[in-house]
């Protein structure tokens, strides 16, 4: 299967898959967009994560997040979001054409739109990217291989006022935990990968937190 993940035959079959909504989605304004970009780190298939930097303002620094941000008046659509932002943050430049398309929108605390836009980004040598040390304190990735190992996932319950609020999915066991949105969007982007082999799963929850900080 994870051959398949960056071959010509799987490549195909994720960008029809993703076609009608790709098609949709950039037709509609959206507050932000994040790239998920999907790379071959020594032959290995792997998503590319960076770690927000820790004097960011706001709740989300130190997060780990794909590479992304707000729409701008200038981008014609969430699709060059995307594609700016990961310019802007890491110094890669990909291509509009190496763009599969768009998964579902996710929604953060404040109920604002976040289009993930999936790219193969191909072989990728990490000490190639320049990360803007303003926004990102480290660029790592986690093999998908990894990604799909059940020891590896896990849940996390939210409650608030002391009651259970919802369930997000997390990913443990990489250098950095992965939670909040940037966990729902890795698992979307499994289900796409991976389908029949990951399938999101009700587990004892990793923890309950006080508050939900996506």
């Amino acid at each position: 299967m994870l051959p398949e993940c960056l071959s010509a035959e799987g490549e195909r079959r994720c960008r029809r898959l993703l076609a009608e909504a790709t098609a949709r989605l950039r037709a509609r304004p959206a507050s932000a967009a994040v790239l998920v970009p999907l790379c071959s780190v020594r032959g290995v298939p792997a998503l590319l994560y960076t770690l927000r930097s820790s004097r960011l303002a706001g709740r989300h620094k130190g997060d780990v997040s794909f590479p992304g941000g707000k729409c701008e008046a200038a981008d014609q659509d969430v699709v060059h979001t995307a594609l700016r932002e990961t310019r802007e943050e890491l110094g890669l430049a990909v291509p509009e054409e190496q763009v599969w398309g768009t998964l579902r929108p996710v929604y953060d605390t404040q109920k604002a739109t976040v289009v993930p836009v999936l790219a193969g980004v191909g072989p990728l040598d990490l000490q190639s990217l320049r990360p803007n040390p303003k926004e990102v304190d480290e660029v790592f990735v986690l093999p998908v291989a990894h990604l799909l190992q059940t020891q590896n996932q896990g849940y996390t319950h939210f409650c608030r006022g002391g009651h259970f609020s919802y369930t997000l999915p997390v990913f443990l066991n990489g250098p950095h935990r992965v939670w909040g949105l940037t966990a729902v969007i890795t698992e979307l982007t499994l289900q796409l990968l991976a389908p029949g082999t990951y399938q999101p799963r009700l587990a004892i929850p990793e923890l309950c937190r006080a508050e939900a900080s996506p």
